[in-house]
């Protein structure tokens, strides 16, 4: 697949806009009938309803995209995936990971990513467009990410042997996170949803690709099953230890550090070129646009960044609320010793 053009030079006349409403709505009358057999929520209020497939919630877009893949999709041994859920820290694990597999090809001021959104360096396998290797000219890399849960990924992912890099992030984090952004992906002419009405739905597990625990819980149980294969990461542990993670992803995915490449301070240059603060910056990542489920959804790039803190749930959500999804996570995952922003042996192990 060949880089997008500069995605600050996307834009759309006015003359156009009601048009791009108006063909969305016939999107969504399309989805509703092609897909009529299929549970489907609008209460999130978002540019089109979820629909339920295989125990998770999706855009139809996606939908399409990923039964594509299911049936086309054919794996190599030397393909990376990096999978998570959404808001879990997928922009900044893509920039890494990117970054670390085209170090010998470009370096901070040439990089893809200071033009390019990092999902156009690395598409998802659900993008309806994703089913060949993404490239820059000349070069051809392994790289795809995915938002699906891991049982759902198409089975030549299943049964070969590439590698899996899988994020997850603290419950209460990635509901506010999600809130956010989904209050910018609103239907036209529909008021954005209320935290309270986002929390329920969210606990109920209905959220974007969710139920969030039962998404983590299967990459979980499928890195402690073949540890060589998935390493799994949590967003807390690689923002205070970024250095010793980098370093780790590097020789997990088969593009190790040299010894000379450390002396010359090669991971900690990476970290700073892919820092929260420093990619926020980037010009494409200020100004530019790409589209979102679909032609008819232009969204602006800044959408993507937000804060990227840890904790920042305590400013939202009232004890009862953080009580509530606390509960959930130790009936869903405490029987898996898995707890979130605190090491595991298996999570160290990987």
């Amino acid at each position: 697949m060949e880089l997008a053009p500069d995605s600050e030079k996307i834009s759309i006349p006015k003359i156009f806009e009601n048009e791009l409403e108006d063909e969305s709505e016939r999107a969504q009358n399309c989805y509703d009938e092609k897909f009529s057999n299929l549970p489907s929520d609008s209460r999130w209020r978002s540019i089109y309803n979820y629909y339920q497939y295989q125990d998770f919630w999706l855009y139809p877009h996606h939908l399409e995209g990923l039964i594509s893949a299911q049936e086309h999709f054919i794996a190599k041994p030397t393909d990376i995936i990096i999978s998570s859920g959404p808001k879990c820290g997928t922009t900044w694990l893509k920039a890494l990971t990117f970054t670390i597999v085209t170090r010998s090809y470009f370096n901070c001021s040439n990089s893809p990513l200071l033009t390019t959104l990092s999902h156009g360096c690395i598409p998802f396998l659900e993008g309806k467009k994703s089913l060949k290797p993404p490239s820059t000219p000349g070069l051809i890399l392994p790289l795809l990410a995915t938002h699906v849960p891991f049982d759902s990924l198409p089975k030549s992912i299943l049964s070969s042997s590439c590698k899996i890099v899988y994020i997850c992030r603290e419950p209460k984090d990635v509901f506010v996170s999600l809130w956010y952004h989904t209050r910018k992906l609103v239907q036209r002419g529909k008021a954005a949803l209320e935290l309270e009405e986002a929390f329920e739905l969210f606990c109920q597990g209905v959220s974007i690709y969710g139920p969030y625990w039962d998404h983590v819980l299967s990459y979980w149980k499928a890195s402690m099953k073949w540890p060589q294969r998935i390493l799994f990461l949590k967003y807390e542990e690689l923002m205070r230890d970024t250095f010793s993670y980098v370093k780790k992803l590097a020789e997990f995915i088969g593009y190790p550090f040299s010894s000379n490449e450390e002396k010359e301070g090669a991971i900690q240059k990476i970290i700073n070129f892919c820092s929260f603060e420093s990619i926020r910056n980037f010009e494409v990542n200020k100004s530019g646009k790409h589209y979102i489920c679909g032609p008819s959804n232009l969204v602006e790039n800044s959408i993507l960044y937000r804060k990227a803190e840890v904790g920042d749930w305590k400013n939202h959500l009232t004890p009862e609320m953080a009580e509530r999804i606390d509960k959930i996570t130790e009936q869903k995952l405490g029987h898996f010793a898995l707890k979130f922003g605190v090491a595991t042996e298996n999570s160290e192990g990987n």
